[in-house]
């Protein structure tokens, strides 16, 4: 599939999801592709209009099995335990590792890997919350996976391998004053089909004026 897809705001919004089973792991991804949606992503709010975001386009196959091998291994680092009792969790727990495991071991293979990154004074975080910095860069990348899937792509959302942030910013030189903030392997889908995915009902989430739900059972 390639073009523009058909699809309302709403449809957009609510059928993006994180793919990580369905991927064509034999189809290229143009970059001018990828480099189309970036364009769109920079349209999204930062701070103080700084756009201290820089992004990482991989493309290169040896270079994303460097990166894809430091992934798997944060995942399996990270998710050990839930594996060992894999079949003791919940199904929807159970569902979303499995498929976890699927695209960690499969990451080499995905045909384009973006990583948004921040350009921080000295690289450092500030401590205490940091809504105000992620804020600058979190809405751009997933903009950009919005109009990758109006684009006929699809995107998983993760992070995984922020655990060994320092490893991958080794093999990529990414400088000091880099900060990563997610990966975002994107492809091609096997199917063109899909769904908004399940969610607990707004009133199980909403509070008004103050810390009491809307609709208490």
């Amino acid at each position: 599939m390639t073009g523009r897809l058909s699809l309302t705001c709403e449809e957009l919004l609510t059928t993006t999801r994180s793919v990580r089973y369905g991927l064509d792991l034999d189809r290229a991804v143009e970059p001018a592709l990828v480099e189309d949606c970036l364009r769109i992503a920079l349209q999204a709010p930062n701070g103080n209009n700084r756009q201290n975001w820089r992004w990482i386009l991989l493309t290169d196959p040896r270079v994303r099995a460097d990166v894809a091998e430091v992934y798997r291994t944060a995942f399996y680092e990270r998710n050990a335990a839930g594996l060992d009792r894999l079949r003791e969790l919940p199904e929807g727990s159970r569902s979303v590792l499995t498929g976890a495991r699927v695209l960690a071991d499969r990451m080499h293979r995905v045909p384009a890997l973006v990583i948004p990154c921040l350009e921080l004074p000295g690289g450092r975080l500030p401590p205490g919350n940091q809504a105000g910095v992620w804020g600058s860069l979190l809405p751009a990348a997933w903009s950009y996976a919005l109009a990758a899937r109006s684009r006929g792509l699809v995107t998983a959302w993760t992070t995984v391998h922020l655990d060994r942030e320092r490893e991958v910013a080794d093999l990529l030189g990414l400088p000091p004053t880099v900060r990563q903030g997610a990966l975002l392997p994107t492809a091609h889908p096997l199917r063109t089909t899909f769904r908004p995915g399940p969610r607990q009902p707004l009133e199980q989430v909403l509070h008004h004026n103050h810390w009491r739900l809307a609709h208490p059972h």
